[in-house]
């Protein structure tokens, strides 16, 4: 495992947690209700392999939005400190939406009770309250509402995400292969698990980028292009 290579998958733009001082910010609140985000949500889901952590990452740095990645979230998750700070910025029908949301999804039985879990939906929901944040994986894309959140999946043929496996943690292709599979797996199953879903479904995203054909930049540039256009779309809708 190279270290350099790790900090990919765990650095973020911003990762206090506040909201941005500069950049692209879309003002998305005035057709929505009383504590509703006050800003986009992007949300990735990514093939194992596919540069998620680093497409994320060049998103939010032209955006100057915070990015979370999943090691971020579950880490954040547990500190009870940083949930409560986040909430308190929030104004009470802010707080309420959260709480709302949370029911909404354990009604629907859309959200498992597993105490992990549960902690890292909470923890999603005050970063999507907040808004003009990117989160990567742990299926912040199923817990947030998709009318303020862009729902994004990144794939590549498997043999590239082998190859950039093998590059990355300078494993042999057949170990690389593993990891993928392993990987691949343990996502596909979190989430068929705790949200009852279908990661590979593309019915499910707002967009599907093949990372290979296009590249990490060109991926940045569309998710971009993507926020700055369901913004709009929001502040248009009746």
């Amino acid at each position: 495992m190279m270290p350099n290579e790790m900090m990919v998958e765990t650095t973020s733009v911003h990762v206090t947690g506040e909201t941005p001082l500069h950049g692209f910010r879309g003002a998305i609140t005035e057709a929505l209700p009383a504590g509703a985000p006050l800003g986009l949500s992007v949300a990735i889901s990514r093939e194992a392999g596919a540069r998620g952590a680093s497409i994320a990452k060049r998103a939010g740095e032209k955006l100057g939005w915070d990015v979370y990645t999943q090691d971020m979230l579950e880490f954040s998750a547990q500190n009870g400190a940083l949930l409560d700070d986040l909430r308190d910025r929030l104004t009470p029908d802010g707080r309420a939406w959260i709480d709302e949301r949370l029911d909404e999804l354990l009604e629907a039985q859309n959200l498992s009770q597993h105490p992990n879990v549960l902690e890292v939906a909470k923890l999603v929901l005050a970063l999507g309250a907040q808004g003009n944040v990117i989160l990567l994986g742990r299926g912040a894309g199923f817990i947030l509402p998709s009318r303020t959140t862009l729902h994004v999946r990144l794939v590549a043929p498997l043999a590239d995400r082998v190859a950039y496996m093998s590059q990355w943690l300078r494993l042999t292709e057949e170990e690389a292969a593993d990891q993928v599979r392993t990987r691949d797996h343990r996502r596909n199953d979190f989430v068929a698990t705790h949200f009852h879903r279908k990661p590979n479904d593309i019915h499910l995203y707002d967009m599907l980028l093949n990372t290979s054909l296009l590249g990490e930049e060109k991926s940045a540039d569309l998710i971009v292009a993507a926020a700055k256009a369901k913004m709009t779309a929001v502040v248009g809708m009746d």
